[in-house]
């Protein structure tokens, strides 16, 4: 990853918040954007462009759920597990997709299409359990319903 062209459009990103005091995520958001990720030299390049420490800029890398530091799918699925998607069926939800797309929690389909992770929760508790691919959200879930969604995007 380390050409000029990347960093030309890392420069490009971070000249977009320079009247910014505290732009790190927006920018981090920013080139997620552009390359699905976070890659470890460009976080180490941003840092450095900030005159923060590298470690600041990976804690917050890593700290927020919607930021990946490693790549991932082209659809990222995101399976609730709060106390209400539980109790709802969350775990058979995870179970469905899993074996749907032949892979466990974390990683990610061989074609890169698919990603599967867990999250603590997506705030839609009245429709659990739930999911999101990307940024739609899904609920009532059943192994059926899971199906169906997955042909969206299969598609």
């Amino acid at each position: 990853m380390d050409t000029p062209f990347v960093y030309q459009d890392v420069e490009e990103i971070l000249s977009r918040y320079e009247k910014e005091e505290t732009p790190l995520l927006c920018i981090l958001e920013d080139i997620q954007e552009k390359w699905g990720y976070l890659p470890r030299d460009v976080l180490g390049y941003v840092a450095r462009r900030l005159g923060i420490p590298s470690s600041t800029v990976y804690g917050v890398a890593t700290f927020y759920a919607f930021l990946e530091v490693r790549p991932v799918g082209k659809y990222v699925i995101r399976v609730c597990k709060s106390t209400p998607c539980h109790v709802r069926g969350a775990t058979n939800v995870l179970e469905a997709l899993k074996r749907e797309l032949g892979i466990r929690e974390g990683e990610t389909t061989r074609d890169g299409r698919f990603t599967l992770e867990v999250t603590s929760c997506l705030g839609v508790c009245g429709v659990a359990p739930a999911m999101m691919v990307n940024d739609v959200t899904y609920g009532n879930l059943t192994e059926e319903r899971i199906r169906e969604i997955l042909a969206l995007y299969r598609e």
